[in-house]
């Protein structure tokens, strides 16, 4: 029976939402852009310093990876430290909040599918990620050295843990009852892999057990693919961390495509 009113259950935008997913991305961006002091410069700063305490302290000490001079060893690390941390505090942060505050009706109320929810709040992550990444590579450029040895590499890398630590920062945000569950996956998952990846030595010359235990760490392949980018050697082959990272990527975004999909922690 026509009543007059629209019937809000169908979608009127056809296979995609282009405006609202365009809208809720710039959302995202507004949200890191209007306090980059914390978010942009704070981290490169983190990276300046971690660099500086390294390489004047330690670096003279230690010996050099490959024949690669430590502090152009150790920037790639650093670069990458810097998207896996800023990427997953986004996209956590950005669900959280919204449960806290209880606006969260104004993410799952538009009619956005869970796809495109998704995609809309990665890309919002990833950007923040990534912008974090090529801030500080500008500042180490000249510090410590720099070079592309294989640009591929440095997109595709970057990329990637941009990708993966949104995901899993959203997954966390949704799963979080609040700010301490989400502050236990930080301290207690996401910065020992990430300390523990390679990004202050090269893998290769830990013992044979240690190195096992790194096949296993995901954020291993990410530093040391963005390191062979940098610099042209790798601990492992890049093609690994690349078949690695993709399948991980595609596991996570089904992982929260169906948390989106089925309202999980999110509907009541």
């Amino acid at each position: 029976m026509q009543t007059g009113f629209p019937d809000f259950g169908v979608r009127h935008f056809g296979r995609l939402n282009g405006l609202g997913l365009w809208t809720l991305y710039r959302r995202e961006l507004s949200r890191f852009l209007r306090s980059y002091p914390q978010t942009l410069l704070g981290p490169v700063i983190v990276t300046l310093l971690f660099l500086t305490i390294f390489s004047v302290a330690l670096g003279a000490g230690r010996p050099t990876p490959n024949g690669i001079p430590f502090v152009t060893f150790l920037a790639p690390g650093l670069i990458m430290m810097t998207v896996i941390q800023n990427a997953f505090a986004h996209g956590s942060s950005s669900i959280m909040f919204s449960k806290v505050q209880g606006n969260i009706v104004d993410l799952l109320m538009p009619p956005l599918s869970a796809g495109e929810i998704t995609f809309g709040l990665t890309m919002g992550s990833a950007t923040r990620g990534i912008a974090c990444a090529a801030l500080a590579a500008l500042c180490l450029w000249p510090l410590a050295g720099l070079s592309v040895a294989a640009p591929w590499a440095v997109l595709y890398f970057t990329l990637a843990g941009s990708l993966i630590l949104s995901l899993i920062g959203i997954m966390t945000g949704i799963w979080a009852d609040k700010i301490d569950h989400m502050a236990t996956i930080t301290n207690f998952v996401i910065l020992p892999l990430s300390y523990l990846s390679g990004t202050f030595y090269s893998v290769a010359q830990l013992p044979g057990w240690i190195q096992q235990f790194a096949a296993f760490n995901p954020f291993f392949y990410l530093i040391d693919g963005l390191r062979y980018g940098f610099t042209g050697h790798a601990d492992a082959p890049p093609v690994t961390g690349v078949l690695v990272t993709a399948a991980l990527i595609g596991m996570l975004w089904l992982a929260c495509w169906r948390m989106f999909a089925r309202g999980y922690k999110l509907k009541s």
